[in-house]
């Protein structure tokens, strides 16, 4: 079976990207969750979704000019610390601000085989790879994005599901781990997981639920 996470925890029950977001959709029998990932003004990695924050860019706030229900990527870690985890480093190419080298130094002090990065962003793959960070993953909405990936040193292919048949799956399967993103229908998680992928992100727990 897939493993099954959460789409910035538990959107449907609890405010996304939060402690009680992730910590119910843990309750709800997810292997774990998917998050989003800024660098603040002064350093400090924010789980958050959009780049701004009521209209002002979180890379121009320092981490005490946020509510609190904006948790650091550590305090998941450290709360979460046996729950699968996919972590989305928000990026815009080609410009950097210091985020993956301190996505590096942060997973350097919660080492797990449970936890892996994924970006849409192929330059910011590529300097987490040459930081030594992995697995990685390679998040995109539109097929000819998969050419890019053998040049990312990925570990992980993260389609949304939509571009995906038993055909694509198996190919991908020859060379790379699938997740498949956002998969909130009961018919198509289960196609999904006949056909092979390895993870499937998605709102309902209730869609994920085995057996699938």
């Amino acid at each position: 079976m897939p493993l099954r996470l959460g789409h910035r925890g538990a959107p449907r029950l609890a405010r996304e990207n939060t402690l009680e977001s992730f910590r119910k959709a843990l309750e709800a029998g997810l292997d774990g969750f998917e998050l989003d990932v800024h660098l603040t003004r002064d350093g400090v990695l924010v789980v958050h979704h959009d780049f701004l924050l009521e209209g002002v860019p979180i890379q121009g706030l320092r981490r005490r000019e946020l509510p609190a229900f904006v948790p650091t990527l550590e305090e998941v870690l450290s709360s979460f610390p046996e729950a699968w985890i996919n972590v989305e480093l928000k990026s815009l190419p080609p410009e950097t601000d210091g985020r993956e080298e301190a996505l590096a130094r942060l997973l350097a002090r919660f080492p797990s085989g449970r936890v892996w990065v994924s970006s849409f962003d192929p330059l910011a793959l590529l300097r987490l790879a040459q930081l030594g960070v992995g697995p990685l993953g390679f998040l995109y909405g539109k097929p000819e994005a998969e050419a890019l990936a053998p040049c990312l040193g990925v570990a992980w292919m993260h389609p949304e599901a939509s571009l995906l048949t038993e055909e694509r799956v198996r190919a991908l399967k020859g060379r790379y781990r699938v997740l498949a993103w956002t998969v909130n229908e009961r018919p198509q998680a289960q196609a999904l997981a006949a056909w092979g992928v390895d993870a499937l992100v998605g709102d309902l727990p209730e869609v994920l639920a085995p057996p699938l």
